[in-house]
């Protein structure tokens, strides 16, 4: 890599000191601790993360990663069920990139160490729903993400890095369309770094919502600076809602993961009665939001908030070898899985849209790629395949590690669109009160959630403009608060113009099959308090 000056053509900002660096990494999930660990060796690297290093999505990833290692299996299965569960919106260009990848990116972990299970000498592979093959790999029975994050921030502390923990990105320095560095909040106050690239890999926005499985971190501080820096978003309708989240009075939100289905585990509804039959063919292997509809529907049925997942017909000693997490977290909460069904419900997951990038992690900004949660490559589609996220993080890390370093950080995503007429936009990241956040994500709970519709929708546009107002402070909550309400009016505005029902979006006015589809929803906004452009772009060929 060149030199800051000559890759940016920037110096230090006036009236201020700045560090320089080649490359800032924002967030430490899956994707940012191996993002710096990949570049390391050959650029100065500084990681930023906002809580501790080992905080993130990726730590509480309980269900594993999918890979096609096993004879009877390949990349193009593992595709054609990635597209599938997509329902008609992934880029296949892009599925392909990440099945193809895959092993060789599981290959690099286990030789850093990385505890996949073992079945003898063999890598263990599990089945989750919508897979055609047991192919999703685990760590200590259902801390697989706990295991990756372990190790991946152990080699990161030896690797030359510099590792800013509690620290806040709390936007992008920009001139014109091009990204050179990144403005913090931490414990000594704020501060700026400038660098020849930026990766963004602050992961998801779960804390949109009242009901949720993501850690407190889950904010969408990545989407949101993007967004206010002037790059695109894409597909931020598309909200995964997990099945079966832990529900008992005085537990938190604790998520039940979805590879207890695939051990054999049934739903049931109040009466014991085991329901999906009646709702699709794979019964609970269905893919998520068919699950996840159908718990919902028997809960309205039911008149009951919840419905239970049973474990008991089971081996006991398989159940507490297979998830000794989960089993340890019920038992702490009066509930034995190997002896009782476990008492669950829908709640927020995981967003597929966010930062639209292309294969290499660009987006549409000069010098600012993204990976992960926070990136949208086109790979879920409308609906995430089970155990894709943690493999996506991985493989487009790497590319965009091999972008950066080989210094092709020109925009190459189409900026321009299909201009349309495009909803109202937010320019800016709203000034809130503290108070507001509990309000905001009961809005988006009620209004905006696993189940929509115009009405709806227009009743959590309004109530969100309506949250109180505060002065702006310089403080990690302030900043937290008016990026979940930004991204709130986007979700909420995407989900406005799909007006169809598609894979996680779901909308009790529209029917499923409408030409629509085959487009998805760009949204974007640049200059102050100029609504540019918002637009659909078509879905490649071949889906």
């Amino acid at each position: 890599m060149g030199s800051i000056e000559t890759e940016i053509g920037h110096g230090p900002i006036p009236g201020r000191v700045a560090s320089r660096y080649d490359l800032v990494v924002v967030g430490s999930g899956i994707a940012g601790l191996y993002a710096a660990l990949l570049a390391a060796p050959r650029c100065r690297v500084v990681l930023v993360t906002k809580g501790a290093l080992e905080e993130s999505n990726t730590r509480y990833a309980q269900g594993g990663i999918a890979v096609a290692l096993a004879p009877d299996d390949s990349p193009e299965l593992h595709q054609r069920d990635t597209l599938a569960a997509g329902d008609g919106m992934c880029d296949p260009e892009q599925v392909a990139l990440l099945t193809r990848e895959a092993p060789d990116c599981i290959m690099d972990l286990l030789s850093r160490g990385v505890p996949f299970d073992r079945e003898g000498d063999a890598l263990a592979g599990t089945l989750e729903a919508a897979h055609s093959r047991p192919r999703v790999l685990h760590a200590g029975g259902d801390a697989t993400g706990m295991g990756i994050e372990r190790t991946l921030a152990g080699a990161l502390r030896g690797a030359g890095v510099t590792v800013l923990e509690e620290t806040l990105c709390t936007g992008l320095l920009t001139a014109g369309d091009s990204v050179y560095g990144v403005e913090l909040l931490g414990p000594s106050g704020r501060q700026s770094i400038v660098a020849s690239a930026v990766l963004l890999a602050t992961g998801g926005a779960g804390r949109l919502y009242a009901r949720t499985t993501n850690p407190a971190v889950a904010t969408g501080d990545g989407q949101a600076i993007a967004y206010l820096a002037g790059a695109d978003l894409i597909d931020m309708e598309f909200v995964q809602f997990h099945p079966t989240a832990l529900v008992l009075p005085g537990a938190p939100s604790f998520l039940i993961s979805e590879a207890m289905r695939g051990e054999g585990g049934i739903l049931r509804d109040r009466w014991g009665v085991a329901f999906m039959a009646a709702y699709h063919p794979d019964r609970e292997l269905a893919p998520r939001d068919v699950v996840a509809r159908a718990i919902h529907q028997q809960m309205e049925a039911t008149g009951v908030g919840h419905v239970y997942l049973d474990m008991s017909h089971l081996p006991a000693e398989r159940i507490e070898r297979r998830f000794p997490t989960i089993v340890r977290f019920c038992r702490d909460h009066g509930i034995d899985p190997v002896k009782e069904p476990i008492p669950v419900a829908p709640a927020a997951h995981y967003i597929m849209g966010g930062v639209r990038t292309d294969g290499y992690g660009r987006t549409t900004l000069r010098g600012l790629v993204a990976c992960g949660e926070v990136a949208c490559t086109g790979v879920h589609g409308a609906n995430r395949l089970a155990s894709n996220s943690l493999l996506e993080g991985l493989v487009f890390a790497r590319r965009a590690v091999a972008a950066i370093l080989a210094g092709e950080l020109d925009g190459t995503l189409d900026a321009e669109m299909f201009p349309i007429a495009g909803p109202s936009l937010p320019a800016g990241r709203p000034s809130l009160s503290s108070t507001a956040r509990d309000e905001l994500e009961n809005i988006m709970w009620r209004h905006a959630g696993l189940i929509r519709s115009r009405e709806s929708l227009l009743a959590a546009r309004s109530a969100l403009r309506a949250l109180p107002i505060a002065e702006p402070a310089a403080t990690r909550e302030w900043y937290e608060t008016g990026n979940l309400a930004l991204l709130g009016e986007l979700v909420v505005a995407a989900a406005l113009q799909r007006e169809e029902c598609r894979g996680a979006h779901y909308r009790t006015d529209y029917p499923r099959s409408d030409p629509y589809l085959l487009r998805r929803i760009v949204l974007s906004c640049r200059g102050a308090g100029l609504v540019e452009r918002s637009g659909v772009a078509p879905v490649p060929a071949g889906v």
